[in-house]
């Protein structure tokens, strides 16, 4: 997965890779011809006492390091142009690929999962990228090119090389092959303290109402000391792993100096020759140990290209449809046709077989128990989720068939939990309609009776939002989503149970202004409160995934036993208060 990421993200920019191997290719030539003028500059200057010598010599030698530092420098700006530029398109895919995620998808996963994905793991993956063409290209050319030269100094002290070398593979290689498996753990660590963390800032309110503080800090300890006690882990083995190359350095040093000096007290190499085999084997080693360093971010980098390969593998339940079909002029016709629905792994259906029709001009309310199915059904108009079987027309034109583009035209939902943006007022409520003069926003507010509230702040329209919309209230938040859905004037109107954080009184102001606007239009009102939906033209009840009756609602005061339980429990409660 690793390799066929770097592959299909890196291809656009084969040319600055080419120019890395290149430059490195010449840096490298460069160093390694440095320690042989160096050795010239001993044996045939130093010994000889030739001064012109040393400094002709001494002159190239200056020549080559400014090749070698200019080349250097040019290799990591373009290796880093490259690097920087395909982690921007690996996060861009993995960010297009998940907003084309059902909320299926998104469940699947978990937000927490999704983020860290899309953040850290894609930055393990692009430093890997970038280390590789700083060093990956460097090491094996210094590696093979410093055996060729050592061995051109003195083939006999050549044998030091065998031995050193091989010793370095095999310590890292036993250490890469114990830090993979906790890489993988580390990374699943990460997202559980992201969980935690993303929880407990989200749900702080409710952590301060009960108390709970002492609680969700050891949650939060669990999690963090899981994460502490794997990434010691990992650091234990980097602690074995310096020492451990830095004695084979050394040993291969003093061996070099050691068998080196015999072969200079019996004449059989020169002084100059013995320092350069000795750089050129540092040199080598030094390659390998760079090598080593990679081998050490492979296993990471490699645990996060699988963690990233699963989300962009993952084909999203909701298809975008290769040859959209053409709706009718719009009008707002909303037809379930024997719709069944099932979350995965679920033992039952959460929909069974629904039918109904909702017009234009008409309020079509459903109502029932928590749990009866509600928010799934009107969220399968604008394809959060696809039905199992049967089919949700819009117009006379199945949504499975149509272009997202052509359902948003027409379709605007308030969610349940309502969602602001960062940014300003006005920013959230052009979100579906760029386009919309302020008179529309403040006409829109008017009628979601939030234009009070917002004329009060200082800056009206371009008064600051927090994200989430933490800086109002639930209720200036919900008619906040609400002139949102009014600003890009739809055909269909869902309102999930968007009235609830209303009190009675602006509930009944907001829905008698809402008449007008959405006179031509269809609208569709999931809601709790009977008080909400009394006047609606059609009244769905739901229970366990089916309509279990439908109509006004004085049809259904005389003939729907669930809807009456429902109304008389309301009234006692309402009595009661």
């Amino acid at each position: 997965m690793l390799l066929r990421l770097i592959r299909h993200y890196g291809r656009p920019y084969l040319p600055l890779v080419f120019a890395v191997v290149v430059l490195q290719l010449i840096a490298t030539i460069a160093a390694l011809y440095l320690p042989s003028l160096n050795a010239q500059i001993i044996d045939e200057g130093v010994a000889r006492g030739d001064t012109d010598y040393i400094w002709s010599t001494g002159g190239v030698m200056l020549t080559v390091s400014f090749v070698q530092v200019a080349a250097a420098i040019a290799g990591v700006y373009f290796g880093s142009k490259a690097a920087m530029a395909m982690g921007r398109d690996l996060r861009r895919g993995i960010f297009h690929k998940v907003t084309g995620f059902s909320a299926r998808e998104v469940g699947q996963f978990g937000a927490p999962s999704l983020i860290t994905r899309g953040t850290n793991d894609v930055q393990q993956v692009q430093m890997l990228v970038l280390m590789g063409l700083n060093f990956m290209v460097m090491a094996p050319i210094m590696c093979v090119g410093g055996i060729i030269m050592a061995v051109r100094e003195d083939l006999q002290l050549s044998w030091l090389v065998w031995v050193s070398v091989p010793l370095l593979f095999v310590v890292v290689g036993l250490l890469v092959w114990k830090l993979m498996p906790l890489f993988r753990t580390m990374q699943e660590k990460i997202d559980g303290i992201n969980g935690v963390l993303r929880e407990q800032i989200t749900g702080i309110r409710v952590v301060r109402a009960f108390v709970r503080e002492p609680y969700e800090a050891k949650r939060f300890e669990k999690a963090n000391r899981e994460l502490t006690d794997v990434s010691l882990s990992v650091g234990n083995l980097f602690v074995l792993m310096f020492p451990s190359i830095g004695m084979i350095l050394h040993l291969a040093t003093a061996a070099v100096l050691w068998f080196g000096g015999l072969r200079v007290d019996a004449g059989d190499i020169q002084v100059g020759a013995l320092t350069a085999f000795l750089q050129y084997l540092l040199q080598i080693l030094m390659a390998v140990m760079m090598g080593t360093f990679m081998a050490m971010m492979i296993p990471r980098a490699s645990v996060c290209a699988e963690r990233i390969g699963e989300v962009l593998d993952v084909e999203p339940s909701v298809h975008e449809p290769t040859k959209p079909e053409a709706a009718r002029e719009p009008a707002g016709v909303v037809e379930f046709r024997n719709v069944t629905f099932a979350y995965p792994g679920a033992e039952v259906p959460v929909l069974r077989d629904v039918s109904f029709t909702a017009r234009p001009g008409q309020t079509t309310a459903i109502i029932g128990s928590t749990g009866a199915g509600k928010s799934t059904l009107i969220s399968m108009l604008p394809r959060l989720f696809d039905a199992g079987s049967g089919d949700v027309l819009i117009d006379g034109v199945p949504v499975t068939r149509m272009a997202r583009t052509d359902i948003t035209d027409r379709v605007a939902l308030v969610p349940q939990r309502p969602y602001l943006f960062s940014g300003t007022v006005a920013h959230n409520l052009r979100f579906g309609n760029p386009d919309a003069t302020d008179a529309e926003l403040w006409e829109a507010l008017r009628v979601a009776q939030g234009d009070g509230f917002v004329r009060a702040k200082d800056h009206g329209l371009e008064s600051v939002v927090s994200q989430g919309g933490t800086n109002v209230s639930g209720g200036q938040r919900q008619r906040l989503c609400i002139a949102r859905a009014l600003v890009a004037q739809p055909k269909v109107y869902l309102f999930d149970d968007s009235f609830s954080a209303l009190d009675v009184a602006t509930d009944a102001r907001l829905r008698a202004a809402l008449k007008g606007t959405t006179k031509d239009a269809t609208v569709i009102i999931v809601a709790q409160r009977v008080a909400t939906i009394i006047e609606a033209d059609q009244i769905l009840v739901m229970e366990h995934g089916q309509i279990v009756a439908r109509g006004t609602h004085e049809q259904l005061l005389e003939s729907s036993e669930t809807y009456q339980e429902i109304v008389n429990s309301q009234t006692a409660v309402e009595e009661v208060a």
